[in-house]
């Protein structure tokens, strides 16, 4: 018989246990391991390892009345309250900055990867958010996370007999889960409700996990109020099709800022002065808050500029196909006065998701493009792939080099409490080569155990019998080096790299003295058939009897596994097609634990690759990056002659004591030197410093008087911007045609059009630099141009200034005009600009060699 109804039946804890509640629900206790100790010396025969709302609901009633008059117990217990507490009241780093930060930040992601118990991610996006709310904690930053709950959370993964990808999608119950329900003072749930065309209504419930000091607010549609097909926009995470997917993208944005709104009502947390879009899925939160000032008194324009001026958007995707994209009509059907957005003018609303300066479609809704005009500030998560964006979206801001485009770059980071094993954590950098090495072999033997345990229970769900499956005991060996790779599986992360030549593979894997051996895990989207067929090719070959016990493929690969993934690895492989990789957080974390990374250069490690902690795997260029069989056999290649002749021989070559002091001098040197930067901490700290400090402050000053005055003082730019010309170049009159002296001042004189607006409504600047066969300047600097009198009989005014030639080789110089105003968070803000003509005057474009 099947129950027709399923509740959850929560423990009467007496008064003396009650501390245990509120440790089960902050989820600090899934980086914090004396609370995992506390809740692991309570948990049955059965439940070991397990979360502590699952502990706590499996306590009968006489263990816990025996708990209770425990005094060594209630000691411990008390210890570990008194220890939360005095970590979610006491100033932290945030309180001692100056005054002039947030006092709350809203943080928006469609999916947050906290613990393996609140299973709401599906790869590197949703880990790195949940990092990003620890971190904020841990450093007493005022963030309120916004996600949603997804009642079937992404999907568990298992393998058929033949090593296809399979799904299963189990029902999560909040009941059983770490998270607490928003109730209004009356003690009902608290509500928020989008309006959907054809008079229906999206209504959502408000649960919050407490990640230590921050609380994330998950919007859930599974409630009585809403109709079927409303009741499921919450049921998987990146599931369903384009309505779908945009009605959980609507609850997300305009939902999740109506939460924010709730809850600070409800609480009184303060309102969040900056809000940050963690990729475009949230972007729709600006229109919200859009209305929310239209209400106020603020026509559109005005309301945009203050919006934008408090906005936060970070890109992840360095390709267009990783961007959410709908139908313009299907927006236009969602968003207008029969929608969620009445009010709002939907034709604005349509220009903001514009595709069509980025090379797009007309008919299509970009939301990427929009989070940018929204945006005030944004960023990549790594210099290379900021580098990317700016090109990538260049479009949206015409009349600008790519590298001028207003798209810094913060590089991610990982959360060392969560990741570090805590034999890493207290061995440390400064610890003997024999201590480092006695470490490695524990975390590697540890790793062994539990890939024999997943491949056993990976083995009978495949349909094998126990009698078959001798052979588990024997795979992997403590004392061999030990390569990981586990991530998602599109094409572009190269899953079969490693495939690329089996019969060296199998060398490697079975060399007689200096032998290898992989674990690799991950999971291909649903809808991805080409990453099922990764998964399988891998598979099979891993089945294969010669080379089972030295390589295994984990399936269902999560947070669970990857926290024992990292540590015991020696070797973290990553072969990405650059620049595809817009951080890759993977190795990070096991870079934490003393495992060496060997990469493509792509993503963070780009950035701080170094021989002395790792090795970087060639990648093809030229006319072999254009043929993708000659370019992957090529890197597949350079790959196993790494592994053969740098990485194996390294780990092999022992000493008399048997410690290989080259390897842990690399391991010492990535602890050391890698470690401090690869830190969520210091991520978050960037973020506060160069990105949220600078947004408080331009929303702060944005009054709606001044937020009127920007958007008029706008509109008056663009009208009169194409009359604004540069009609007249002079430069260096002493200078001989094409040659000029080291330490030359060439004076630059130029007459400027001004099209009816002043000369505080611009800045003209002279722009040098280094120039190549086509006279393309590269590693600009600019000089601001001062005016020098007044207008001629056409109207022009001059301008002048001086130019300092400090460098040798081919140099160039151009100038240009640029709208200014003090409120502008970037001189490309308006991608107004206004270059001098192919005849402007004799001394235009003058190259100086």
């Amino acid at each position: 018989m099947k129950a027709i109804r399923r509740f959850t039946v929560r423990p009467v804890l007496p008064d003396t246990l009650r501390p245990l509640a509120d440790l089960a629900h902050n989820l600090r206790w899934s980086w914090h391991e004396p609370t995992r100790a506390l809740f692991d010396s309570l948990a049955p025969e059965g439940l070991a390892g397990a979360d502590p709302v699952r502990v706590l609901g499996a306590l009968e009633a006489p263990r816990l009345a025996a708990l209770a008059a425990d005094q060594e117990f209630l000691d411990r217990l008390r210890a570990v309250a008194e220890d939360l507490d005095q970590y979610l009241h006491a100033p932290r780093w945030y309180q001692g900055r100056p005054g002039d930060a947030p006092a709350a930040v809203a943080y928006f992601s469609p999916e947050f990867g906290v613990a393996a118990a609140l299973p709401q991610y599906s790869g590197g996006l949703g880990i790195l958010a949940g990092d990003h709310l620890k971190s904020a904690s841990d450093l007493g930053v005022p963030l309120v996370g916004v996600g949603l709950l997804y009642r079937h959370g992404y999907f568990r993964q298992s393998l058929g007999r033949d090593g296809w990808q399979q799904e299963q999608y189990p029902v999560l119950d909040p009941g059983e889960l770490p998270v607490t329900l928003l109730r209004e003072a009356d003690g009902t749930p608290a509500r928020i409700t989008l309006a959907l065309p054809g008079g229906r209504s999206l209504h959502a419930q408000i649960w919050i996990a407490q990640v230590g000091r921050v609380p994330l607010l998950m919007l859930d549609s599974d409630v009585e109020e809403n109709a079927p097909g409303e009741r499921s926009v919450t049921d998987r995470l990146y599931g369903g099709g384009s309505e779908h997917r945009l009605l959980q993208e609507m609850l997300l944005g305009i939902g999740g800022v109506r939460a924010v709104r709730t809850y600070t009502r409800l609480t009184g947390h303060p309102a969040p002065e900056v809000f940050h879009t963690n990729e475009g899925h949230a972007g729709f939160l600006g229109l919200e808050r859009v209305r929310e000032l239209q209400g106020e008194g603020l026509d559109f324009d005005s309301a945009l500029e203050a919006v934008r001026a408090g906005t936060v958007f970070t890109t992840h995707t360095p390709v267009p196909a990783g961007i959410d994209r709908f139908d313009r009509a299907l927006v236009a059907r969602h968003l207008g006065d029969d929608g969620a957005l009445p009010g709002v003018d939907l034709g604005r609303i349509l220009a903001l998701g514009d595709e069509t300066p980025l090379g797009g479609e007309p008919g299509v809704f970009n939301m990427a493009a929009m989070g940018l005009r929204l945006a005030q500030r944004a960023n990549g998560v790594s210099t290379l792939h900021g580098a990317v964006s700016r090109s990538m979206f260049a479009g949206l801001w015409p009349g600008f080099d790519a590298d001028e485009v207003p798209i810094t770059s913060i590089t991610n980071g990982v959360h060392a409490p969560t990741w570090v094993a805590p034999e890493a954590a207290r061995t440390g950098p400064d610890a003997s080569d024999r201590e480092l090495w006695e470490l490695r072999r524990t975390l590697r033997e540890r790793l062994v155990a539990d890939v024999r345990d997943r491949l056993r229970a990976s083995w009978r769900q495949r349909g094998a019998a126990a009698a078959e499956l001798g052979w588990t005991e024997s795979v992997l060996d403590p004392d061999v080096l030990t390569i990981g790779f586990a991530r998602r599986v599109p094409s572009y992360k190269r899953l079969t790299l490693m495939l690329r030549d089996k019969d060296r593979l199998r060398a490697l894997l079975l060399h007689p003295e200096r032998p290898v051996q992989l674990v690799v895990a991950g999971k291909a989207h649903p809808a991805d058939d080409g990453g099922k067929k990764l998964v399988q090719e891998l598979v099979r070959f891993a089945d294969d009897p010669r080379v089972r016990h030295r390589i295994v493929f984990l399936p269902d690969y999560g947070m669970e596994m990857a926290r024992g993934l990292y540590p015991g690895c020696d070797v973290w492989l990553n072969n990405p097609l650059r620049p595809l990789e817009a951080c890759g957080t993977s190795g990070m974390k096991a870079a934490l634990n003393g495992c060496l990374n060997l990469s493509v250069l792509d993503g963070w490690w780009d950035e701080w690759y170094e021989p002395e902690f790792g090795w970087a795997i060639p990648t093809a260029d030229g006319a072999a990056a254009a043929d993708e069989d000659r370019r992957d056999d090529l890197e597949a290649a350079a790959l196993y002659e790494l592994i053969e002749r740098r990485v194996a021989p390294r780990f092999y070559d022992r000493g008399p004591d048997g410690v290989p002091s080259g390897w842990t001098a690399m391991v010492r040197r990535t602890l050391a030197d890698l470690g401090p930067k690869v830190l969520a901490d210091r991520m978050v700290r960037e973020y506060v410093e160069r990105l949220y400090v600078p947004a408080a402050g331009s929303r702060r000053a944005l009054t709606p008087g001044r937020a009127r005055d920007l958007a008029a003082w706008k509109a008056r730019v663009r009208a009169a911007w194409p009359a604004v010309a540069v009609d007249h170049v002079e430069i260096g009159d002493d200078l001989a045609e094409v040659d000029a002296e080291l330490g030359a001042t060439p004076v630059v004189r130029v007459r400027v059009a001004l099209g009816g607006l002043e000369p505080d409504d611009v800045e003209v600047q002279a722009v040098t630099g280094r120039v190549d066969a086509d006279d393309t300047l590269a590693a600009t600097r600019t000089v601001t141009l001062k005016p020098a009198g007044g207008p001629d009989l056409e109207g022009r005014l001059p301008y002048a200034g001086t130019l300092e030639l400090d460098r040798t080789g081919s140099f160039g110089c151009t100038v240009r005009v640029l709208p200014a105003h003090p409120l502008l968070a970037h001189p490309a803000e308006l991608g107004l600009a206004a270059l001098p003509g192919e005849t402007t005057g004799e001394g235009a474009g003058v190259l100086l060699r």
